[in-house]
């Protein structure tokens, strides 16, 4: 048995899957997660989703003031996604 396979989005603590009422948003974000079964051919594969949250997260009030553990854990895997996408 391997390890889990991994649908990773840049969304804050509390929204994994978006603002709240965004329910088309919402759905995107669920139907991009699904897909990953459907590309996921090793363990411990790693897909980010192509979403940005549309606010700076450091400037919400709900979220706790430590990023979540999925994202400390990744946190290098995201840095190099983000540069990647920047090219």
């Amino acid at each position: 048995m391997g390890i889990p396979r991994t649908a990773a989005i840049e969304y804050p603590y509390g929204r994994p899957i978006g603002q709240v009422g965004d329910q088309e948003g919402q759905k995107k974000v669920l139907r991009e997660a699904l897909s990953v079964f459907e590309r996921a051919t090793k363990p411990g594969e790693v897909h980010h989703l192509p979403f940005t949250w549309p606010e700076d997260p450091k400037k919400t009030d709900w979220h706790p003031p430590e990023m979540s553990p999925l994202i400390k854990y990744y946190l290098e895997d995201i840095k190099k996604a983000r540069q990647a996408q920047a090219f």
